[in-house]
């Protein structure tokens, strides 16, 4: 939802499937954002399984020529109460599958991460926990997308740099 949100924000449009994913490449803001020189961006929406969004971030990175210090993930976190929004560099996995196939693929965990927070569920039944991450919002609607909002905006403050020397300290 949050890519989808950016490529709305910066006026991309989703080209042909490329590296098991959706691609859309273009300039972060520009018109959309005010800025006259706007900083080149890939979105790239695996169209794996989540447990292997890695064999799709992967390829990528390396045919585009990204730095790892330049991959921007965005992801959901149980571990987080349900609107809240942090980044940071590096980090653990936190038995995350998405995010340790990532770091197997990409060789390395040191990549910029924004974790949108979607709160756990009352139990720790494996069955529970994966219905709770794979199913719909309970939330309403107007708190989804205010949730999707800001975190599509911490992707443009990392983008535009303004955040990445605080999100590699956190």
């Amino acid at each position: 939802m949050v890519g989808e949100e950016l490529a709305a924000r910066w006026g991309l449009r989703w080209g042909r499937d490329r590296f098991k994913a959706r691609l859309a490449e273009g300039r972060a803001g520009g018109p959309v954002l005010g800025e006259p020189s706007a900083a080149r961006v890939a979105l790239l929406l695996p169209q794996t399984y989540m447990n292997d969004s890695g064999r799709s971030v992967g390829p990528a990175r390396g045919s585009l020529k990204v730095p790892l210090d330049h991959v921007v993930v965005v992801y959901d976190e149980i571990d987080l109460p349900f609107g809240e929004v942090r980044s940071r560099v590096g980090g653990g996995t936190a038995g995350h599958n998405g995010m340790k196939s990532l770091k197997r693929e990409l060789g390395s965990a040191d990549f910029v991460r924004v974790r949108g927070g979607v709160g756990r569920p009352e139990s720790t039944d494996p069955e529970v926990v994966s219905a709770w991450v794979l199913g719909r919002f309970r939330e309403p609607d107007s708190e989804v997308r205010d949730l999707v909002a800001r975190a599509a905006e911490e992707v443009e403050r990392i983008v535009s740099g303004a955040e990445l020397a605080a999100a590699q300290e956190s």
